[in-house]
């Protein structure tokens, strides 16, 4: 049976880097193929609900071109025959958000935004998993954005999360280079939050120090030496 991706959501921004991220899980496989975009220096939009993927990237152009958050999102819904059943989350590069759920999306659904933030769902147990991840990344200032985000969602899964069960989750935080920051998947799994929080600490060792070490556009050469060093063989 066909179902809407009825998900809970994070969207934000990092004020101290510009970095900008999604974290998002769903009782649907692959949440993270469908959901996020993510444009460093533009903004970030979860599509959710009975998704319209396009709505992400015409979003992203739209506050490329200038357009707030606010604005973005309007025109984007406006133009959508089935606005009725869309929900989506916008952080623009200035910490702007906007937030929408339409008039049939399944209940219980709704968001709450606030400066660099915007969180969203629908087809949830209630309203305090929303509330329960704004707190978090409200409470969590300061800490780098890719746990930021994870820290909300695992508030969200606690907290209730997706009335239908678990699948699947995502987590992406994109900065200034071509690669991200941070793009971990769990596309099938009892327990796919906790799951991505396994693997987001396993990355914690033997992945991001080894992007941090890569060329950047500020410095093609990288910093490979320091990771070979650190990775070499103890006598």
């Amino acid at each position: 049976m066909l179902r809407p991706l009825n998900t809970f959501s994070i969207v934000a921004r990092e004020p101290e880097t510009g970095h900008l991220g999604i974290a998002v899980s769903t009782k649907v496989p692959a949440v993270g193929a469908i959901c996020p975009f993510v444009r460093f220096g533009v903004g970030a939009v979860t599509t959710q609900a009975w998704v319209n993927p396009y709505l992400g990237p015409r979003i992203l152009d739209r506050l490329e071109a200038g357009e707030t958050a606010t604005s973005a999102l309007n025109h984007e819904i406006a133009a959508d025959p089935d606005r009725a059943i869309r929900q989506v989350g916008v952080v623009d590069a200035a910490g702007r958000a906007a937030a929408y759920s339409g008039a049939e999306t399944d209940p219980w659904a709704g968001q709450q935004t606030g400066s660099d933030y915007s969180v969203q769902g629908n087809m949830l147990v209630g309203a305090d998993t929303v509330k329960a991840m704004a707190d978090t990344f409200i409470g969590t200032a300061g800490t780098p954005l890719a746990e930021r985000l994870l820290l909300a969602l695992e508030a969200g899964q606690a907290a209730g999360g997706d009335k239908r069960g678990r699948q699947s989750a995502a987590l992406i935080v994109r900065g200034p280079e071509v690669y991200p920051v941070a793009d971990l998947r769990v596309d099938e799994h009892a327990d796919p939050v906790a799951e991505l929080r396994r693997i987001f600490l396993i990355a914690q060792k033997e992945l991001f120090p080894f992007i941090a070490a890569m060329p950047t556009r500020d410095n093609p050469q990288g910093n490979f030496a320091a990771v070979r060093s650190a990775m070499a063989p103890k006598d």
